[in-house]
């Protein structure tokens, strides 16, 4: 479903980055503002900031005088308010009511959710003039929620309606070292042993084998094998220059 998100008189410039980068963190990109605090709002240094990369939507985000400029085009309006409004519309939380948007046969619509002034919320006429008033569920004790994490739970909530993202490929397991690739390395490996005084090849007490078992159990990839072969390369020129230090 086609989905809007509109900030009506914004005040700060940084909420206005935050809301974008909400917003493109769940893969949304239409932003209006309405009458925000300073026209070149999306242009302002600390707006860029706190989007903290979703520059595009920055870029394609438009700024309109009044509400209805920014609702053309909708068919569904979800005012958030964490208060009813007498003779305003039903007030559900986020989840109940995407549920029934996105229930099989529903109608496809094109939401648009409208966010007001950090200073005083969403006016009333503004609420009435929406299908539904959204509540986040919230501590009943501290229900203050900052402009840019409320549209995050919302552009959250909304994504998992619409069926969330699909699952990334895993990638591809990498390939596994072989056993002649194994069996070298254990040759240099006790080579090094010997030369630095590990290993006594006149009684090794099966030290090789248990080497052979301890590798075989770490699924060594071919890279890790050059790793451990460098070591025992650096082991027997360290034990060589002690000998010529001598």
């Amino acid at each position: 479903m086609r989905t809007r998100f509109i900030l009506i008189e914004t005040s700060h410039a940084g909420n206005v980055g935050a809301a974008a980068r909400a917003m493109k963190v769940m893969g949304f990109d239409e932003l209006v503002l309405v009458k925000p605090r300073w026209a070149n709002v999306l242009r302002k240094e600390e707006t860029i900031q706190r989007a903290s990369g979703a520059n595009d939507v920055l870029a394609k985000a438009r700024v309109v005088e009044t509400l209805d400029e920014a609702l053309d085009g909708v068919t569904h309006l979800c005012a958030t308010a964490m208060t009813p409004r007498d003779f305003g519309p039903p007030t559900r939380s986020p989840r109940e009511h995407f549920a029934e948007l996105t229930r099989p046969g529903a109608p496809e619509q094109s939401v648009a959710f409208l966010f007001g002034s950090e200073r005083y919320g969403m006016k009333n006429e503004d609420v009435y003039r929406c299908h539904v008033a959204l509540s986040i569920p919230t501590n009943p004790t501290f229900g203050s929620l900052n402009l840019g994490s409320a549209i995050q739970v919302i552009a959250y909530d909304w994504r998992m309606a619409l069926g969330g993202f699909a699952a990334q490929p895993e990638a591809a397991p990498s390939a596994k070292a072989d056993a002649q690739q194994l069996a070298g390395m254990l040759r240099h490996w006790e080579q090094a042993l010997t030369e630095i005084g590990f290993l006594d090849p006149a009684a090794p007490k099966k030290l090789m084998p248990r080497l052979n078992q301890l590798f075989n159990r770490a699924d060594l990839q071919p890279e890790e094998i050059h790793i451990l072969r460098g070591l025992a390369k650096a082991m027997m020129e360290a034990a060589r220059r002690a000998q010529q230090g001598h």
